[in-house]
């Protein structure tokens, strides 16, 4: 098959709005917002295996939080933390128990997050393959995705079965000679396409997910499609369209939150701004561009925390200025992680503003949220003005605080002092 050929599958990828092409890559926010949570937990991993830090199980472990946020992309990486699963019985992936390959798997991911260019990587990667390490085999390529996105695809059942599929192949699952193999078709037939597609090559491993689940079908006769799609896809097509409608559920929730918000620090008398990807948002008929400043303010702050501030869900400013009174981060099911990433960025940048921070959480993630201030990339966060809200407590109490508040105080009577509850 000519790469020219596959110009109406990725049409009709591209026009489905149910398919990951447009609920993942292009409005999937989190899937942004997620490369710079994957870089510093990485950075953590390798840290925590180079003073031995590391431990010998997956749970519990910093590569668990990484996986977390990839697996949170939810679709394309549904699965990508089970490779992962420390599998006692079989002692796979040997890189718990076994020091000298947890030594070389810390070197194999520094080496990559240094890397600036192709032969590098490819270099590390045959490295790591050369070393036979039991259990870890391309499963790591998600890793390296988000390290390198044009230059890395990710890896799954499903993409490898939209890869066959598409190429006439047969290639294994656990190999890495087969992934590299397959990422140069993959690399080649992009390079042809990209004007169809992107750069980013989570746009055409996108495409080789939907061909793996029989979503899309690439048979050449159109009726022994038809038939083919018929028999096999509905199960599949309805899941998605389930999900996709999880997605938009969650998504509401998120958006009520943020509206709440925005009403009590405007009653409260403060500007008020959201993150720039949720500004066209509405919630109970009000549009948020229409009760918040159309802009963040100019900041004495460097353009990179400027675009991960630009992320933040809510911000509120004191009346005409760029003072930020208070940030907020809605974390309904999105990394915790990359939320007080963001937090921390900001808190760490505006040293000569006193800015109070929250993260509002749904009340089952109440446990999670103090895990993670646990870990040691947040250490220097527990000493500083930030606590935790459950949204059951802001809904109950949104009237309250915009009638009886004077200011930012008046949330200090339902929020959660992490001061206090980090250390129980």
């Amino acid at each position: 098959m000519s790469f020219e050929t596959l110009i109406p599958v990725i049409e009709k990828y591209k026009s489905d709005r149910e398919s990951v092409y447009n609920t993942w890559f292009v409005e999937g926010q989190e899937r942004l917002c997620a490369f710079r949570a994957i870089k510093t937990g990485l950075r953590e991993v390798i840290e925590e295996i180079k003073s031995g830090a590391f431990g010998n199980d997956f749970k519990g472990s910093s590569l668990e939080v990484v996986l977390n946020s990839i697996t949170e992309q939810k679709q394309v990486f549904k699965g990508a933390s089970h490779a992962f699963f420390w599998k006692p019985k079989l002692r796979i992936p040997d890189i718990y128990e076994n020091e000298q390959n947890k030594r070389s798997f810390g070197q194999f991911l520094e080496a990559c997050l240094c890397a600036c260019k192709e032969e590098q990587l490819l270099a590390e990667i045959i490295k790591l393959s050369e070393k036979n390490i039991k259990g870890l085999g391309p499963a790591v390529a998600n890793l390296l995705y988000f390290l390198h996105p044009t230059l890395i695809p990710p890896f799954n059942t499903a993409i490898l079965q939209g890869y066959n599929a598409l190429f006439k192949e047969k290639k294994k699952l656990g190999s890495w000679q087969s992934y590299l193999e397959m990422r140069e078709v993959i690399i080649k037939a992009n390079n042809e396409l990209k004007a169809h597609l992107s750069k980013d090559l989570g746009a055409i491993s996108g495409l080789l997910f939907e061909i793996g689940l029989n979503r899309i079908l690439v048979d050449g006769n159109a009726e022994a499609m038809l038939e083919k799609e018929t028999a096999k896809a509905p199960s599949v097509v309805k899941k998605r369209h389930e999900e996709v409608l999880l997605d938009k559920k969650e998504d509401t929730t998120h958006t009520r939150m943020q509206y709440l918000l925005v009403r009590a620090g405007r009653a409260l008398g403060y500007d008020v701004i959201v993150a720039s990807n949720d500004r066209s948002r509405e919630y109970n008929g009000e549009k948020f561009s229409f009760l918040t400043l159309p802009e963040l303010p100019k900041m004495e702050i460097s353009d990179d925390v400027m675009e991960v501030v630009n992320f933040i869900d809510v911000l509120w400013f004191k009346k005409g200025t760029s003072d930020i009174e208070c940030a907020f981060e809605v974390e309904k099911t999105t990394s915790i992680y990359s939320g007080l990433l963001r937090l921390k960025d900001l808190i760490f940048s505006i040293s000569d503003n006193e800015c109070h921070v929250f993260v509002l959480i749904p009340n089952e993630r109440e446990r999670e949220m103090l895990a993670q201030l646990k870990r040691p990339a947040f250490a220097d966060l527990r000493d500083k003005n930030i606590s935790y809200i459950l949204f059951d407590d802001l809904c109950c109490h949104a009237d309250s605080i915009c009638t009886l508040g004077d200011d930012y105080r008046i949330l200090k009577k339902i929020c959660r002092d992490f001061k206090v509850d980090s250390h129980n």
